[in-house]
């Protein structure tokens, strides 16, 4: 089974927008349209820090290597009491060229909202999303040991150590997926 969904994900307190090629060319150009896309509210310290140019060349790839995983890249809008909506930050997973049964997941909040749980909460939601797909087997996760703050994202989701990362002086956390029930 794919998950082909591009909905929203909603919890308590987010809403995680699925990140589209429109969104992500958008964007890319700073073309100034991202925020009606996304319907949302974008901050003058947007993107994150890591944000890499990069990374958008990157998620276009994966749209059309894997159409079927469009819903696996998330913006994640912060649910105000009025009801509207601001971006602070993004979280996605992709398939491993090496082991399609094992994505690897990452997320980023901005400053302004870290210390609130958001991630761990934003990265639950995208964990359970996942979860659907049949294909999948395993989850990991990279960081570098000196950003405690993440390690103990990936912690309070499930994910546990598991060795050495793939880039220089990075570590892995995994999280082996079991039957749905």
């Amino acid at each position: 089974m794919t998950l082909p969904q591009r909905d929203d994900i909603a919890t308590s307190r987010l809403a995680l927008i699925a990140i589209t090629p429109a969104a992500i060319r958008s964007e890319q150009l700073d073309d100034k349209q991202l925020g009606e896309l996304i319907r949302c509210a974008i901050p003058t310290n947007w993107p994150p820090v890591d944000w890499e140019p990069h990374v958008f060349d990157f998620i276009l790839a994966q749209f059309e290597q894997h159409p079927d995983q469009i819903g696996w890249h998330r913006y994640v809008a912060f649910l105000q009491p009025d009801g509207g909506r601001t971006l602070i930050g993004a979280l996605g997973a992709f398939s491993k060229a090496t082991n399609p049964a094992e994505c690897e997941i990452g997320y980023s909040i901005l400053p302004p909202f870290d210390g609130r749980g958001l991630a761990t909460e934003g990265t639950n939601a995208l964990i359970e999303y996942l979860r659907g797909d049949e294909r999948l087997t395993s989850i990991i996760a990279h960081t570098f040991p000196r950003l405690t703050g993440s390690i103990r994202v990936m912690e309070k989701c499930g994910l546990t150590f598991d060795g050495e990362g793939e880039e220089a002086g990075t570590i892995r956390y995994r999280l082996q997926l079991g039957p749905l029930k």
